[in-house]
């Protein structure tokens, strides 16, 4: 009996030592690595930024986004920081979105400007300001309206059709089934959720998760550029791990596509794992370990896992210390002026191996700045 008893005694404490293990992952940090300084440094660096135009010297002709992604990220970084001097300045930064600078919001007739309105929701979420809610809800509702005969006659027949057959299956006029559009798309469904408490968008956004899952989602849990480029672009999966996990936040526990989506996420979580680097990143190219180290890919994954970690639906113990792991190994990137480096610059999809290998790797791009931002957000949520 006595000797049960302290077998019973030795497991519980290896159970506590164990949590308190997989805690530590994600609250204690090597000084100047912590998510909270680390969000603090790449948010007002944001603040302080002019609107960013893919890396060119000249400002974009609408808000690009790329911005849009770290706006979203400086905003809910500020929110669960508590920094409410943050929060002025990014109010500050949309104001002029009201008036003298009333063209650059995005006319929002493709995936990627659509995810500006993002934005304008996650302000209303935060300051109720009722100007924020009509710019938003304007964008959503836009994703999800039949395209208009201008549009669908400037198409090709082949696009024609697919946009045709979207709208016949419930899916939105802008689908395209690119992996990208994973993040795009349901970002502004989830948000408008978020901001309305109205259904209809978050049921837009699973039933377009679930599509996109079934179609394109390979065997291994990954997914590639195109269908017609069988390569695993880092950033591409990087959209669909960002966008599972930010939609199932969300997504109600009695959604009838949120098995499905859950499925998927878990599927790709277990794969990834199985390529992470010992430094921590992940590949410009993800099953290629001699391709380089990429931060673009490697934030958006640490985004998914930690959210997974932090949400329950991944085992602490397994993903934990893989998350932790990524975000020390992706921090090492910073520079002194809250700028990341190797961010692969913008890409088209191209079925050619060298085209990856030999990308652009831009530093301070707002496609690595984005993901440091909803990351830090993770932990700290």
């Amino acid at each position: 009996m006595r000797t049960r008893l302290i077998l019973i005694a030795c497991a519980l404490t290896l159970s506590l030592v164990t949590q308190a293990a997989a805690q530590a992952d994600f609250k204690t940090w090597p000084q100047g690595s912590s998510p909270r300084e680390i969000g603090k440094r790449v948010a007002e660096r944001f603040a302080a930024s002019p609107h960013f135009n893919f890396m060119r010297p000249t400002p974009p002709r609408s808000i690009t986004y790329p911005e849009t992604c770290a706006w979203y990220g400086a905003l809910t970084f500020a929110k669960v920081s508590k920094d409410s001097e943050l929060t002025k300045k990014l109010v500050a930064r949309f104001e002029p979105l009201f008036g003298a600078e009333a063209s650059l919001v995005p006319a929002a007739d493709h995936v990627d400007p659509s995810v500006f309105g993002a934005v304008p929701f996650e302000l209303y979420i935060q300051t109720r300001d009722a100007r924020y809610l009509p710019v938003g809800k304007t964008i959503a509702d836009r994703q999800w309206a039949p395209p208009t005969a201008e549009r669908l006659a400037s198409l090709k027949p082949e696009e024609r059709q697919l946009v045709e057959q979207s709208v016949k299956d419930g899916l939105s006029q802008q689908t395209r089934f690119w992996i990208d559009d994973m993040y795009m798309i349901t970002a502004l469904q989830a948000q408008a959720f978020r901001a309305t408490g109205d259904r209809t968008y978050i049921d837009r956004a699973g039933r377009e998760m679930a599509a996109y899952l079934d179609r394109l989602q390979q065997p291994n849990g990954l997914f590639y550029h195109a269908p017609d480029v069988p390569f695993f672009w880092g950033r591409g999966n990087g959209w669909m791990a960002a966008g599972t996990a930010e939609l199932l936040r969300s997504l109600p526990k009695d959604h009838p596509n949120r098995a499905r989506i859950m499925d998927g996420y878990r599927k790709m979580m277990a794969t990834l794992l199985k390529h992470q680097g010992a430094d921590g990143m992940w590949r410009q190219l993800i099953d290629r370990p001699e391709s380089w180290p990429e931060t673009s890919s490697t934030g958006m994954f640490t985004f998914a896992l930690v959210t997974g970690v932090k949400e329950g639906w991944l085992d602490r113990k397994t993903y934990g210390p893989a998350a932790r792991r990524a975000w020390l190994g992706l921090v090492k990137y910073i520079n002194a002026d809250g700028d990341i480096s190797d961010v692969c610059e913008g890409t088209n999809k191209k079925n050619d191996y060298q085209y990856y290998m030999e990308r652009k790797r831009n530093v301070g791009d707002l496609h690595g700045q984005a993901p440091i931002l909803w990351t830090a957000t993770a932990f700290l949520r």
